[in-house]
Parts: structure tokens; C-alpha cells; sequence
């Protein structure tokens, strides 16, 4: 996959943006003046990341697969060594679709009822493909989503949930600490 030169990056015009990032030149940014990336990051073919006000923020090493899309007005906080697999979405908005008020950003907000909410992925948070993460959610360091899998509340630190709506099925090793302490010393 073409990834893009560091040039290119800085045309791109994001608010920051660390050392080795690699992003593929059929990722799309919308709002990227709101988007940081920190070292290494890694956006594959496809993506779609599209920063509202809270703005988007990726630690080091932080990994989005192909056809991923991160969107919303709220925050989306994706910390260190965090990954999200292919076809998944994160979301800081989204519509009530109970019936109270009309969906869809092409009327005024004054006849809809968005929600939004801080997303925020701690260190080591692993995202299943095909998951959707609502708005509000946090998942916790170590946490892990299974494949196609809706997470509407907080997973808890080295917790592994699936399903729809998502629950706990297992915990999680804790051996990823170590590796990082040796992994951050050399």
C-alpha cells in the first residue's frame, strides 16, 4: 500500500503530527486541523477520519485498519499502542433514532436530537473487526472488542467483551505491561 510522503502529511494541514506516521494515500481526513497523530501511527486504505470540534487525537503506535471511520463532534481519544480493526467505527455523535426528533445533518439542529460524547480508547484498547464503538464510551487500558461487536458502555481495564450489545466473555493478559516497560527502555 502507497503510504504518503512526509510532505504530503504536512499539506494535509493537521494540528500535529509525530515522527514515522504512515498513512495511505486512499485514507480520507476531514477537519484535519483538529486531528493529531502522534508517532508512528499507522491509517491504512480507505479510512475515513473525520475530526468535529472535540477533535481527534492518536497517541504512538496507534493503529487504523482499512475501512475504519472515526467521526463525530465530540472527542475521540485514541491512546498509545491502541488499534482498531478493519470495518470498524467509532463514533462521538450520533442521532436518536426513537422518533422524538427528525435524523440526518442536512436539517437544523433545532428539529434533531444528537447525541455526543468523549470516545476515548486507552493504552493497549483493541477494537474487533466490524465493531461499532458509540458515543460516551471509554474502553479501558488492555480492554479488547470482539469481532462485530456494538459497544455502548465502558469496558473495564483488561476486559474482553463481544457481541451486540457487548459483554464480558473473558479478561485479558496483563503481560502487554511488561513488553511495553522493555519495549519504551530500548
Amino acid at each position: 500500500m502507497p503510504f504518503l510522503s512526509d510532505a504530503e502529511l504536512r499539506e494535509i494541514g493537521f494540528r500535529s503530527l509525530g515522527r514515522g506516521v504512515q498513512v495511505s494515500d486512499g485514507a480520507r481526513f476531514y477537519g484535519a486541523d483538529r486531528i493529531d497523530l502522534g508517532d508512528h501511527c499507522r491509517i491504512d486504505d480507505f479510512a475515513l477520519i473525520s475530526a468535529g470540534e472535540g477533535g481527534i487525537e492518536m497517541g504512538r503506535h496507534v493503529h487504523i485498519a482499512c475501512y475504519c471511520s472515526l467521526q463525530g463532534e465530540g472527542s475521540i481519544l485514541i491512546e498509545d499502542f491502541a488499534g482498531v480493526s478493519s470495518r470498524s467505527m467509532i463514533l462521538s455523535s450520533t442521532d436518536d433514532f426513537t422518533g422524538v426528533a427528525m435524523t440526518g445533518p442536512t436539517l437544523p439542529r433545532d428539529v434533531r436530537a444528537v447525541e455526543t460524547a468523549a470516545v476515548r480508547l486507552e493504552r493497549h484498547a483493541l477494537v474487533g473487526a466490524a465493531s461499532v464503538i458509540l458515543p460516551g464510551v471509554t474502553l479501558g487500558v488492555g480492554s479488547a472488542v470482539g469481532a462485530l461487536s456494538l459497544v455502548r458502555e465502558d469496558v473495564p481495564a483488561f476486559t474482553i467483551v463481544a457481541g451486540a450489545p457487548a459483554r464480558e466473555i473473558g479478561k485479558r493478559r496483563r503481560d502487554l505491561l511488561e513488553l511495553e516497560r522493555r519495549f519504551e527502555t530500548t
